[in-house]
């Protein structure tokens, strides 16, 4: 049943709570947090950041002249209400959902989103550009963690200089996604003004972000009377006025659906470990016959698993915050200084750090060890968290080990041979969700570097898995079957280094190659295609294809939707083996 919303009902568009008055304000953002509890309650998704802006997103909308007045949600996830407000409330109904709106702010969506961002701390440095381009006021809101990387406060730093008229409100609502963490937040507690102001920002506040009668005049005021850049430093509560992500540790961040009376959430009962879980504890025991394992997060303890290893080995433990620069660099100080380092990221946000991976980590030949969560397509997050890219921007810097398990077993071996490895930089990546519910050994076993393995021998035509798609392989080798083919499938293991002896044996003992990976065009597939053009394979008259993520983003959808919109799932594996093994020869004319 719908919330009883009448005067939200009336608010198609913030254009319509400029006509309002302010006791009225109160009453839309009282439906308006009932609205977004019961959208959420259908879908999933990031809860407690919303409800901690219900009052702050009508008074921002209630006093500027949005859209012309440029809005930045920063961490976009902040963005629910300001969704519902801003004519999408019929749509919420599929939020995060294959062919519905984004769970993240999103330019091609709605003419109120300026600027997308599935990531973080981008707002202030966006909020600039567009002021320079714009005659329009624009207005950042930084929070939820956001405020610890160091590309805000690159901003900030620029911000005086440029001496724009330009507003930077301070959602301080902890300052992290996770438990708070840092020296910024603990900062923030105290009387903050004096170091806004010595970077050129008039700094107002701190106020009650919840109090409309303390916001109104505010935003007023600052809005007739700034003349350069200016920072309104709220107070917010994650979750605030839905008990159940209230008393939540992380405040209701990411909710499953739910019933709203009880904060009962309906998760799907798991077939197996997930990934992550199998990697902490993997990551565990062999810290406990190691001393020198420790490892390091970005804000992402629970998501990454480092919450458990931080349990048993606090003083190993290090979460920097949104800061991912920061965790690799660390990570190579603490490698340099003889510790084994486990930098546990997703994929998506390791981007953020290439700089250090390549100048602090691989110039200098460090072992550190990067635990690469969520690689490949993660659903509901959509393409801006998909971990699409990390096979092809580490596989080709010199030195570097890169690993991709099949299973959550061969996870357990990977840990093992990150830890026991020493010869520079090692990764290993894995996917969210689920494994396959194989039998996990009792420990990791270190894997020979650069060594695959067959898993079915057949004839004609090869097929070589890098990761998590073989499960898919094999299906595809049992719908083969049903044609009388019968591939060769091989499990790779290493897009670096490559088993050259695997691949050239494959090569010269079937007609035609194919090799799969859940990883865009640049990854293993082009290792391997380089490998047999430098070795004169394809003058023999190899057929050779690779298969890849396509050169697109993939929309939000489930995994399994995503993975087919990709053209990866076991049915267009046995399309391709069928296409090539049955494609006309052309003829030279």
């Amino acid at each position: 049943m719908r919330s009883y919303t009448p005067l939200l009902d009336l608010c198609g568009a913030p254009g319509a709570l400029r006509a309002l008055a302010d006791t009225e304000l109160g009453q839309v953002a009282a439906e308006l947090r009932s609205a977004t509890i019961e959208a959420v309650s259908r879908t999933g998704g990031h809860l407690g950041a919303g409800l901690g802006v219900v009052e702050l997103t009508v008074a921002l909308h209630a006093v500027f002249d949005t859209p012309r007045d440029q809005l930045i949600w920063d961490v976009g996830h902040q963005c629910y209400p300001h969704k519902i407000l801003t004519g999408r409330r019929a749509d919420m109904a599929r939020l995060r959902q294959g062919g519905g709106i984004s769970g993240f702010t999103k330019r091609s969506e709605s003419r109120f989103d300026p600027f997308g961002a599935g990531h973080s701390s981008t707002s202030i440095s966006a909020a600039l550009g567009l002021k320079a381009a714009l005659d329009a006021d624009v207005i950042a809101v930084i929070g939820d963690g956001a405020l610890s990387a160091g590309m805000a406060y690159e901003a900030l730093n620029n911000a005086a200089s440029l001496k724009q008229r330009l507003f930077v409100i301070l959602n301080d609502n902890a300052m992290s996604i996770a438990p708070p963490t840092g020296a910024m937040a603990d900062y923030l507690r105290g009387p903050c003004g004096p170091w806004f102001e010595a970077l050129g920002f008039a700094y107002h506040g701190p106020i009650d972000g919840h109090d409309l009668h303390q916001l109104l005049p505010a935003l007023r005021d600052l809005k007739a009377n700034a003349t350069g850049p200016v920072l309104l430093h709220v107070i917010t509560e994650k979750g605030k006025g839905y008990p159940p992500a209230e008393a939540a540790p992380d405040k209701g961040h990411s909710f499953a659906p739910f019933d709203i009376a009880s904060g009962v959430q309906h998760k799907p009962q798991a077939r197996a470990p997930s990934y992550t879980s199998v990697f902490a504890k993997a990551l565990i025991a062999e810290a406990k016959r190691d001393e020198k394992i420790c490892a390091i997060t970005a804000a992402m303890p629970d998501g990454t698993g480092l919450d458990k290893f931080a349990q048993h080995f606090p003083a190993r433990s290090y979460d920097v915050g949104i800061a991912e620069q920061h965790a690799v660099t660390f990570a190579a100080g603490l490698a340099a200084g003889g510790m084994k380092p486990f930098c546990a990221l997703y994929s998506t946000f390791l981007q953020r750090a290439y700089d250090q991976v390549v100048h602090d980590v691989a110039l200098q030949g460090l072992p550190v060890r990067f635990a690469i969560d969520r690689a490949g397509l993660v659903g509901a997050d959509g393409a801006s968290h998909a971990g699409a890219f990390d096979i092809a921007y580490l596989a080709n810097l010199p030195g570097f080990t890169v690993m991709a398990p099949a299973d959550e077993g061969e996870l357990m071996h990977m840990v093992a041979t990150a830890a026991a490895h020493e010869a520079g930089p090692i990764a290993f990546r894995y996917p969210r969700g689920a494994g396959l519910g194989v039998d996990l050994p009792e420990q990791g076993v270190p894997l020979e570097i650069g060594r695959g393995r067959i898993i079915r021998q057949g004839a004609d035509v090869a097929i070589l898995s890098f990761g998590a798609r073989l499960a898919e392989v094999l299906k595809a080798g049992d719908e083969l079957a049903q044609h009388e083919i019968f591939p060769t499938i091989a499990d790779a293991r290493f897009a670096k280094p490559l088993d050259r002896a695997l691949i050239l044996s494959l090569a010269a003992t079937h007609g035609a190659l194919i090799t799969i990976e859940e990883g865009a065009l640049g990854g293993f597939g082009t290792h391997v295609a380089q490998l047999l053009a430098e070795e004169g394979v394809f003058d023999g008259g190899l057929k050779f294809r690779p298969m890849t993520l396509p050169d697109r983003f993939i929309p939000q959808a489930s995994p399994y939707q995503m993975y087919d919109d990709a053209g990866l799932n076991a049915a267009q594996i046995t399309g391709k083996v069928l296409s090539l093994l049955y494609a006309p020869t052309a003829k030279l004319t």
